[in-house]
């Protein structure tokens, strides 16, 4: 892949650093925009939506953006220890988002309102199930013991094709969120927006850049 960074025209790597870096700084935005608005704490339903952005705009985002070539913070580590800092990461994710989930549920069960009756609930609930399975699937390749019949190349397409799913399930579900009655009651206009534009956008660089390292890497051995 080092090689086919270095071979591509220099505007293709220069884009690729801004839009990555612009999608560190969004995801963060998003996250504490998401927080002000929520004020975690104030009540039990608060802490839904800033968990949930926590764990699909920020951790998740991160964690894949920790492998780019471009714009990655920990660019000089080796490998190995970014598909660590990754794991932990994805963990984070996976924590509060099932706390997210729980919030919301036991909210609803106190106010006797029916539970997954929107789309946003229901994928909320897909993707909370497939991103916990993603991490645990994640497992053979840190501990490669576990990875018994199984050819670690392989192993690396298989969690990155399903990684992508799962970070476009986890924009989808917030993009979805944008939607809910809360939300739409508390932003408007322009300001809604710019809400839509910040995952819309993440996703776009965290498909580009698993795409082209997958196309990368058939390139090299064909």
């Amino acid at each position: 892949m080092t090689q086919s960074v270095q071979s591509e025209p220099w505007i293709y790597g220069v884009s690729r650093f801004l839009f990555g870096s612009l999608a560190h700084v969004v995801s963060a935005v998003f996250t504490v925009f998401v927080a002000v608005l929520s004020n975690p704490g104030s009540s039990l339903f608060s802490w839904h939506p800033f968990l949930m952005t926590l764990a699909f705009s920020f951790f998740m985002t991160e964690a894949v953006l920790l492998f780019s070539p471009h714009s990655s913070p920990v660019r000089k580590l080796s490998h190995k220890t970014k598909g660590r800092l990754h794991w932990v990461l994805q963990c984070l994710c996976v924590t509060c988002a099932c706390l997210g989930f729980s919030a919301i549920s036991y909210n609803k069960h106190l106010n006797g309102k029916p539970h997954f009756t929107s789309w946003h609930g229901l994928l909320g609930l897909v993707t909370v199930v497939i991103v916990g399975l993603q991490s645990l699937a994640a497992l053979p390749l840190i501990y490669i013991k576990l990875a018994k019949g199984w050819s670690l190349a392989k192993l690396k397409r298989y969690h990155a094709v399903t990684g992508l799913l799962t970070y476009l399930l986890g924009s989808g579900s917030l993009l979805l969120g944008l939607w809910s009655a809360w939300f739409t009651g508390t932003v408007n206009g322009h300001l809604w927006y710019l809400a839509v534009l910040c995952p819309s956008l993440s996703a776009l660089v965290v498909m580009s850049q698993v795409t082209n390292a997958y196309l990368a890497r058939k390139q090299m051995k064909s």
